[in-house]
């Protein structure tokens, strides 16, 4: 076999290993995460993150959508399973304190409401940053822990923007 050939196939088996186990490049649709992640951002999700370890508070993650399955969103994990949460006008509570939720500009925010609720075990209650057009927990509940599958790493395109996600 020539060269070239053993390096186009071990290339090829390198590429799907790591998309199909590793990383898996995502297309952001809409607005709901910014200023962190615009519409039509591509980014890289670290499938991994959480087959291995543990969903944080703050963590941007890609989940399929709760009512619809063949959809994905991407949200910020805002009250952890157990975690007691209430929203008055915008202003959220974690456990009876009010979190800084730098990633949520003035401008981005709204003034929602939501009961005080305790979040299910093996669920987690994430939200847009772009607080005043997400579509997120405070419509659709929180996520089941199965649905979740991806960590947002890498914004890849446009080159501007490329950098980790925080």
């Amino acid at each position: 076999m020539h060269s070239w050939m053993r390096d186009l196939v071990i290339s090829v088996v390198v590429s799907a290993f790591i998309i199909i186990f590793l990383y898996q490049p995502v297309r952001v649709e809409g607005t709901s995460m910014l200023p962190v992640l615009e519409d039509q951002d591509r980014l890289f999700i670290n499938k991994m993150a959480y087959r291995m370890g543990e969903i944080h508070r703050g963590d941007v993650v890609v989940f399929q959508y709760p009512r619809d399955h063949e959809k994905s969103y991407i949200k910020r994990v805002i009250a952890l399973p157990g975690d007691d949460l209430r929203i008055d006008h915008g202003q959220v509570y974690v456990n009876g304190k009010l979190i800084a939720e730098s990633y949520v500009p003035k401008r981005f925010a709204d003034d929602r409401s939501q009961p005080e609720m305790l979040v299910p075990a093996h669920e987690y209650f994430v939200m847009g940053d772009h607080r005043s057009i997400s579509s997120d927990s405070r419509d659709f509940g929180p996520v089941e822990r199965e649905l979740i599958y991806g960590k947002a790493a890498f914004v890849y395109w446009p080159v501007d923007q490329a950098g980790v996600v925080r």
